[in-house]
């Protein structure tokens, strides 16, 4: 069967649909930019008083946290664990490129 094959009803539910999710798919995308520019200012603050990129503890807890949150929202909870695993190695490695740059730059004043 093609697309130009399918019925009319089910076409426009079907273009309605997959327009619902390319709108939730931006959101989703401003509010990782969101989210990536408050852990840049994290990084800053880490690198500026030379804290480690990584906070395992606190990892454990948002993983926890968002596990619980996927449980109530009927989420697969091991999906969203995997989501985020994704996202704080992503920001960990931000946090390491941002304390490399800090301690190459000169001190202030210099």
């Amino acid at each position: 069967m093609t697309t130009s094959d399918i019925d009319e009803s089910v076409r426009a539910e079907l273009n309605r649909l997959r327009e619902s999710i390319d709108n939730i798919d931006a959101a989703v995308v401003h509010m990782l930019a969101e989210r990536f520019k408050a852990t840049q200012q994290v990084g800053h603050l880490k690198a500026a008083h030379q804290l480690p990129p990584a906070d395992p503890a606190r990892e454990a807890r948002q993983i926890a946290r968002l596990r619980q949150l996927a449980e109530s929202a009927r989420l697969d909870p091991a999906f969203a664990e995997k989501l985020l695993n994704f996202i704080v190695a992503e920001v960990i490695r931000h946090h390491e490129r941002i304390a490399e740059e800090s301690a190459e730059a000169p001190p202030p004043g210099a």
